[in-house]
């Protein structure tokens, strides 16, 4: 397995920082009744009090250090808006930014994937938020009819996070054995192990070569990601799909995704 060039901590706050801006850039030029289409129950302010929500919810998590269990609700303050929402947005944004910066990046602490061998720490969660935050932006976007590609490297860093975490936090695959290769249009690539243990993830840069695959689905890093969180088709669009594509449906419904 190669090693993922991934940004560096302080590259993930600026990657919060800046994705967090452009959430309140976008949720300003929509109509406060616009609803999400990836979340049609939802208006753009509901999704700002979400994405708020997590954002208070992490910087409690980081600051708590160690722990077995996620913080309770009275360790998370104001986790609903109070007030102007985009004010409040971005009050959630600095508390998360404050703790992780308090905390460093190698400092434990509670996360919902412990159980699948990757990093519990401060760092993790910093890396987990800035694809939580980007997607949510694009959610805003679609509702303004103005969508726009996630920034190249960010979503290829995204890609690599969902595979490792998202999928390697999953139980058993309920179908037969099979191999899933994602390919980057940027160069990188993934592949999939899917079998009765769940799913691990085989990272390769471009000119290495990478295990075969049952099917291969490629297309633009940013396309990829949407795709993985449901945001974007997997058959037609610009997602070319390889081999298998009835293996590549059974993957699709796989896992669960907010």
């Amino acid at each position: 397995m190669t090693t993922s060039p991934a940004p560096r901590f302080d590259e993930w706050l600026d990657l919060i920082a800046e994705r967090s801006a452009a959430l309140r850039s976008a949720a300003r030029k929509a109509p406060s009744d616009a609803r999400i289409p990836a979340c049609p129950d939802w208006t753009v302010p509901d999704l700002l009090a979400y994405v708020g929500g997590i954002q208070r919810f992490w910087a409690a998590a980081v600051a708590a250090g160690p722990a077995t269990r996620p913080p309770s609700d009275g360790q998370v303050p104001d986790r609903t808006p109070t007030g102007e929402v985009l004010e409040w947005s971005a009050q959630s944004t600095a508390a998360l930014l404050a703790s992780l910066r308090a905390a460093g990046a190698d400092s434990p602490c509670w996360t919902w994937w412990a159980d699948s061998g990757n990093a519990s720490t401060a760092g993790a969660v910093a890396r987990h938020h800035v694809q939580e935050v980007a997607v949510h932006v694009r959610d805003v976007q679609d509702a303004t009819g103005v969508p726009e590609p996630l920034p190249s490297g960010l979503a290829m860093d995204a890609v690599d996070e969902f595979l490792h975490i998202g999928f390697g936090s999953m139980d058993g695959w309920p179908h037969s054995p099979a191999r899933v290769a994602l390919v980057a249009d940027e160069g990188r690539s993934w592949t999939l192990i899917l079998d009765a243990t769940g799913a691990s993830a085989v990272r390769s840069a471009a000119g290495e070569g990478r295990p075969e695959a049952d099917a291969t689905v490629s297309a633009p890093a940013s396309d990829l990601l949407l795709a993985l969180y449901r945001r974007a088709p997997w058959d037609g669009g610009t997602l070319r799909v390889t081999g298998d594509a009835a293996l590549v449906r059974q993957l699709v419904v796989w896992p669960p995704v907010d």
